[in-house]
């Protein structure tokens, strides 16, 4: 009696575990600039979303030939963003779009 009880309570709590809501991961890839300018702002928003989210960079600038790991963990569970990204003033590079499905990148170069 007392191990079918102990298997009843193992199966419920199982089953109210699994009710609950997912939780989306952190999208984590490496981001290098391969251009000849310095990368100052890069912005990345779930594709659909009308308005660019923060600066991911905040203060930090990301230059030629560097890499930088970037996190995105705002709870959503998506994979499509849109990304932008803007150069230094002094630059002759243009800020460019892109969209990629995350979840599959493990690394995104810029390139000019």
């Amino acid at each position: 009696m007392k191990s079918r009880l102990i298997a009843v309570s193992l199966i419920a709590s199982s089953f109210i575990c699994s009710a609950g809501p997912s939780l989306a991961e952190d999208l984590v890839f490496s981001l290098k600039n391969g251009t000849g300018s310095v990368l100052t702002n890069f912005y990345a928003s779930p594709t659909g979303v009308d308005q660019w989210e923060d600066d991911i960079f905040g203060r930090q600038v990301l230059r030629p030939g560097e890499t930088m790991e970037i996190t995105i963990a705002d709870g959503r569970d998506v994979c499509d963003y849109d990304m932008r990204f803007e150069f230094s003033d002094d630059s002759d590079l243009d800020t460019t779009d892109d969209t990629q499905n995350l979840c599959e990148m493990g690394s995104y170069t810029i390139h000019e």
